[in-house]
């Protein structure tokens, strides 16, 4: 049999969801023809086909995960040798494999460590995730008190012993259903972001700082530009702030280019697409750069690449309210500013008489294993000393 495994997607990615099948078994396919549509690290790639050839059995459901490396496609064996395969089990290998020769097409790693082609039963488990999971710890009596009650008894926790499910539990779980509606499983994009969310929570030491920027001169409208030139000019003044910290081996790599992660809001969730080479650039080349970012994001075609390794991160969450907030710093990097909606503040001018001034607030999250409360300071005194220079 011939199996074309979920490639690797790059940039580490270890799995991707099935968004969207363009085949069938049956179908017969060109090389290059679309395949599948899957998500992965919050972009969607469309996977091609690697040769001509005839779909015999496809692996997943829309919505299932997926692992680099898995079946994702069986191809009829025509008895060929097709030569986009990466390669074949043969040679020496016992005579009881060589009726499952297992190509590999696109799969990662050496091809002699394969794996064998699946089985009727693995075959069953790649078609359905849950097949072959460990059955919850149940009562064939309360089993039977779920069916009843429609309840999914694989989303229920036991608060028996062991975790051992009981009546109550299922009945518990009943009447949530019946008054809000099942719950939803994370997919896609709120997938990604609730998995980050738990490595920062359990990786970084974070602190915040908060103060405010007068930009009562400013004649731009361009917020998020300008945050972007000094952000760009603090890292400058404290480098450590632009920077990577590896936590298992204690070490901080300073980066000498800013590259910094801009959250989008959209309704699929959060996307931070990141903004190359910031110190180098004019503000109008990053503002054209920022809108191919955002236009990207809004039709689900940024590459992967395009919203991995930034150094520093931007949150314009004032935008839609809030004025201070405690950004979540996500590693490798140490930093995140934020700002928030614009507030007018009575300030006294040089002569001592009072003026009513736009204030931008600003918020900064810092991981403290590496940074220190004075390297933070001057790099938030940085931006608001940038912020206030004339336009």
């Amino acid at each position: 049999m011939k199996y074309f495994r979920l490639p690797d997607l790059g940039e580490g990615l270890q799995e991707a969801e099935v968004v969207e099948w363009h085949v069938k078994p049956g179908d017969t396919v060109k090389v290059d023809q679309k395949l599948v549509s899957v998500e992965t690290a919050k972009a969607i790639v469309e996977i091609p086909s690697p040769c001509d050839a005839t779909i015999a059995e496809v692996f997943g459901k829309e919505g299932d995960f997926l692992h680099v490396g898995e079946p994702l496609i069986e191809f009829v064996d025509d008895g060929s040798d097709a030569g986009t395969v990466v390669g074949k089990i043969e040679g020496n290998a016992d005579k009881k494999h060589q009726h499952t020769d297992d190509f590999i097409i696109g799969g990662t790693g050496n091809i002699s460590n394969a794996s064998p082609a699946p089985q009727s039963s693995q075959r069953a488990a790649l078609r359905d995730p849950n097949a072959g999971r460990k059955s919850p710890s149940a009562t064939p009596a309360v089993r039977a008190l779920a069916q009843r009650l429609e309840v999914d008894i694989n989303s229920v926790h036991g608060s028996g012993p062991n975790g051992l499910i009981t009546a109550k539990d299922i009945e518990s779980a009943h009447e949530l259903d019946r008054k809000h509606g099942p719950a939803q499983l994370l997919r896609g994009t709120r997938r990604t972001m609730a998995k980050t969310m738990e490595l920062a929570h359990s990786e970084v030491v974070p602190v915040s700082l908060h103060d405010d920027a007068n930009i009562q001169h400013w004649t731009s409208k361009d917020t998020t530009i300008r945050m972007c030139r000094a952000i760009a000019r603090a890292c400058k003044k404290e480098p450590n702030l632009n920077a990577w910290y590896d936590g298992n081996a204690m070490s901080l790599r300073t980066i000498s280019t800013v590259d910094i992660g801009i959250a989008v809001d959209t309704p699929d969730g959060l996307f931070v697409p990141v903004l190359r080479n910031v110190g180098e650039r004019s503000e109008d080349h990053l503002r054209e750069g920022l809108n191919c970012l955002r236009e990207d994001v809004k039709n689900r075609t940024i590459p992967a690449e395009e919203m991995t390794h930034s150094t520093i991160s931007l949150s314009n969450f004032g935008t839609i309210g809030g004025r201070y907030a405690n950004p979540i710093v996500v590693p490798p990097a140490v930093a995140i500013v934020g700002t928030g909606a614009f507030f007018n503040q009575v300030v006294l001018n040089e002569e001592g008489h009072a003026e009513n001034h736009r204030m931008l607030p600003l918020s900064l999250t810092f991981d403290h294993r590496c940074i220190t409360g004075g390297e933070a300071s001057r790099f938030l005194q940085a931006i608001i000393d940038d912020l206030n220079l004339p336009e």
